[in-house]
C-alpha cells in the first residue's frame, strides 16, 4: 500500500509585492521572506499571509501589513503581562458557566462565538476569516474592553469577584492561545509557557470545545 504524505492540499493564490505586480529578480520587487522574519517575526509573517489568503484573491505583500501583526503580537504580550501581574492564573476549578459577575458572563459568550467562527472557517479553508475573526476577538474584544473592564473589580475590595475575575481572565487567555497558535505559533507556546503550570504543549492542548459558557442575557 502507498502511503502520501498529506490527504489535503491547499494551494494558495500568488504572492505579489503590495502594488499587486508580479515578483521578479528584473524588476527588483522580489520579497525576501528571511528579511521579513529577522524584521518582525515569523508570527508577524506567517499571520500576515493567512489573513490575506482569500479564496480566489491574490496576495498583495506589504511590510506595512507584516509591520502590523507584529504590533499585533506585541499587543497580546502586553494584555498577558497585566494578566500576569493581577495575578489572572490558570486555575482548572474555575466553570466559565457558573461566573456571576456580568462581564465575565459576557465574556464566555463572546469566547465561544469567536472560537465557533474561527473553527467554521478553518474547516472550510477559509484562512483570512479564521484569522480576522482572531484579530478581532483579541484586539477588540479581550483588550479594548474586557481587560478594560475589569480593571475596577481587580482593584477593588470584593474578593470573591476579584478572584472569579482572575480565573476568568485567565481561562479566556488560555482560549485566545489556543485559537491563535494555528496562526502564531511561537509566540503562542511563549505565553501558554509562561502563563501556568500546564500538563502539556499547546501544540497538543484541546481545542476549545463548544457549548461552554454562552449567556443569552
Amino acid at each position: 500500500m502507498k502511503e502520501v504524505p498529506f490527504d489535503t492540499v491547499y494551494i494558495h493564490a500568488l504572492v505579489r509585492d503590495e502594488k499587486g505586480q508580479k515578483m521578479s529578480k528584473s524588476k527588483g520587487n522580489v520579497v525576501d521572506p528571511l528579511e521579513l522574519i529577522d524584521s518582525y517575526g515569523a508570527d508577524a509573517l506567517r499571520f500576515t499571509l493567512a489573513a490575506q489568503a482569500a479564496q480566489g484573491r491574490d496576495i498583495k505583500l506589504a511590510t506595512s501589513r507584516v509591520e502590523g501583526y507584529r504590533n499585533f503580537a506585541t499587543k497580546l504580550w502586553n494584555a498577558s503581562r497585566f494578566a500576569e501581574m493581577n495575578g489572572c492564573v490558570p486555575n482548572k476549578d474555575f466553570d466559565p458557566k457558573a461566573a456571576r459577575e456580568t462581564v465575565n458572563r459576557w465574556i464566555g459568550g463572546e469566547v465561544e462565538r469567536a472560537a465557533a467562527q474561527v473553527t467554521e472557517a478553518l474547516e472550510a479553508f477559509r484562512f483570512n476569516d479564521a484569522a480576522g475573526a482572531t484579530y478581532a476577538f483579541i484586539w477588540h474584544v479581550f483588550c479594548d474592553w474586557y481587560l478594560e473592564l475589569i480593571k475596577p473589580i481587580l482593584t477593588g475590595s470584593d474578593e470573591a469577584a476579584k478572584a472569579e475575575t482572575r480565573a476568568s481572565a485567565a481561562w479566556v487567555l488560555d482560549q485566545i492561545l489556543l485559537l491563535l497558535h494555528p496562526f502564531m505559533p511561537f509566540v503562542t507556546e511563549e505565553l501558554w509557557d509562561k502563563l501556568g503550570t500546564r500538563p502539556c504543549e499547546l501544540i497538543v492542548a484541546q481545542w476549545p470545545a463548544p457549548g461552554v459558557a454562552v449567556d443569552p442575557e
